[in-house]
């Protein structure tokens, strides 16, 4: 929790924004912040006389009206089962906006990646897939799932999947307000719409609403503890909600390549302009003939599928140059962005959350996370073939109407050689120099994995020096010590075919054929599950 008084001021600001959250809630500190919002932990006293804990997400006022109200929504209609975190409270004063969630204790993933046994992993991912399935049978897609967006309490076994601010819905969602952010990505919403989805909600009647109790309520703090309520199933905003689904399906075209949508025409005077510039002299391109030249300006204004004069080439040239720039959405964070998003793919569906679901899991068996750490896109495409393939990315790419040229040819790699080489180094013993155990474990920290290009960096393990001293006096035999953050076996040296093949169904680089959160959790690895 993050503390001190930049905080403090934040918070009498959202006093001040919201006076209704000083009448009911203490808050205690910020837990959380992002692009859009920050996240407060606050105690609210219950008529019972117990002080329950709460997450208040205050959302900027910046953020789309529409946006703040589909966000509200997904936790109304899909949160509070399966894995979802639902809404207790909503309060609205002008355009700030406050969502009461309940408070889940969670640890930090990447400070029990390497202490986390096998079945703990394996419960993870069961887990985390169950939640996916949830938001997918109402057609929502989270489009930005993470360790952190998925809560984790180790001790009681809870698990909440958060934060909808980057949602998108299916063509056949039941999130309303979600089809309108699909209709008018760039047009603007009335301000009734926020009014109807998240004005002021009436407080329950479990809650108190003291005039000066926060004393009493202070005193009960350190002693306060997390309530799991009804087995992590949380009450829904506005009483029961009827919940009939539709059956999930990735919502993919399953045609080789979608139909060309003809672009923009290029006003004439852009095409004569470009005609009107030179190529770069190249030795290896033969000369065009008039007829070709003018077949090819005419490409320019048909589908982008088909090819130019730069095609498979070093260079852009000209009819490249004159086309309008395409867009689609690319929301999510590095390194757990499918390869529709980096390519830009305009059809993208649920399969991009059970992508970034493979991603966790291959940070899981694999020990490392980050994995996947690129500046941008192209590199992020290039770091999937290396594991991927290349191969086997050109032909995904095809099926969804996008041409990928690599130049190396990169096989892909074995996923069980791979995960158990990574982890392995976790477990690799350690010579201790007897007169300075912690400076020789400083010396080692960071170390770059070997025949892994160079990017897979390993920052949390000690591995084995190059070349041994002999200047180090060694203990004979020599004595052993693990980093701190070790890779206990717990069940890792024994992991089944099983998992490595439903993290190849995950990874699968063909958005319309990789598996379903509901065929993922009847995998064979989850049978001692379901």
């Amino acid at each position: 929790m993050v503390g001190g008084g930049d905080v403090t001021g934040e918070i009498e600001k959202l006093y001040v924004a919201v006076p209704q959250v000083r009448n009911i809630f203490y808050v205690m500190g910020k837990i959380g912040e992002g692009t859009f919002s920050s996240v407060y932990l606050a105690v609210a006293r219950l008529k019972s006389g117990e002080d329950r804990k709460f997450a208040l997400k205050h959302l900027i006022p910046t953020s789309h009206p529409t946006r703040i109200a589909a966000e509200l929504q997904c936790l109304t209609l899909a949160g509070g089962e399966d894995n979802v975190m639902g809404v207790k409270y909503c309060f609205r004063k002008n355009d700030h906006v406050v969502i009461v969630m309940p408070y889940l204790e969670h640890d930090c993933f990447v400070d029990i990646l390497h202490s986390l046994s096998f079945q703990e992993a394996k419960e993870y991912m069961y887990n985390l897939l169950k939640a996916l399935r949830r938001i997918h049978q109402f057609g929502i897609v989270h489009r930005d799932v993470k360790p952190s967006n998925f809560l984790y309490n180790r001790r009681l076994k809870q698990y909440a999947l958060v934060d909808f601010g980057l949602a998108q819905g299916t063509p056949d969602t039941q999130i309303e307000l979600l089809k309108v952010l699909q209709a008018k990505k760039q047009g603007s919403c009335s301000q009734s719409n926020l009014h109807t989805m998240s004005g002021n909600i009436p407080v329950p009647r479990e809650v108190v609403l003291p005039s000066s109790t926060k004393q009493s309520v202070k005193r009960h703090w350190s002693h306060s503890q997390i309530n799991p309520g009804n087995n992590g199933k949380e009450g829904l905003l506005g009483g029961s909600t009827q919940r009939s689904v539709f059956g999930e399906r990735n919502f993919n075209v399953h045609s080789v390549v979608p139909e060309a949508n003809p672009e923009k025409k290029i006003k004439p005077s852009k095409i004569t302009e470009a005609a009107s510039r030179k190529l770069p002299a190249r030795k290896s391109v033969p000369a065009k003939n008039t007829s070709e030249g003018v077949a090819r300006k005419a490409a320019s204004t048909g589908p982008t599928s088909q090819t130019c004069e730069c095609y498979a080439r070093d260079q852009v040239c000209n009819i490249c140059l004159a086309r309008s720039r395409q867009v689609a959405p690319r929301a999510g964070t590095p390194g757990f962005r499918a390869p529709e998003v980096l390519t830009k793919c305009p059809n993208q569906t649920t399969a991009i959350d059970i992508w970034s679901a493979g991603i966790i899991f291959l940070s899981l068996l694999s020990g490392r996370y980050h994995f996947f750490n690129a500046g941008d896109d192209m590199n992020a495409l290039a770091q999937i073939m290396t594991i991927r393939g290349s191969r086997e990315t050109v032909q995904a790419a095809k099926q969804f109407g996008k041409t990928v040229l690599c130049s190396k040819d990169l096989p892909a790699k074995d996923l069980r050689a791979l995960c158990e080489g990574l982890r392995q180094v976790c477990l690799t013993p350690i010579p201790v120099p007897e007169y300075d155990v912690q400076k020789q474990r400083t010396a080692l920290q960071t170390r770059m994995l070997e025949n892994q290009d160079g990017w897979f960096r390993d920052e949390t393990c000690v591995t084995p020096p190059a070349n041994t001293s002999q200047s180090f006096n060694y203990t004979s035999p020599p004595a052993y010590s693990m980093h701190p953050g070790q890779c206990a076996p717990n069940g890792w040296d024994k992991v089944p075919d099983e998992a490595y093949h439903l993290l190849d169904r995950l990874l699968d680089m063909n958005p319309a054929t990789r598996i379903t959160a509901e065929e993922a959790l009847s995998h064979p690895l989850f049978i001692n599950l379901s």
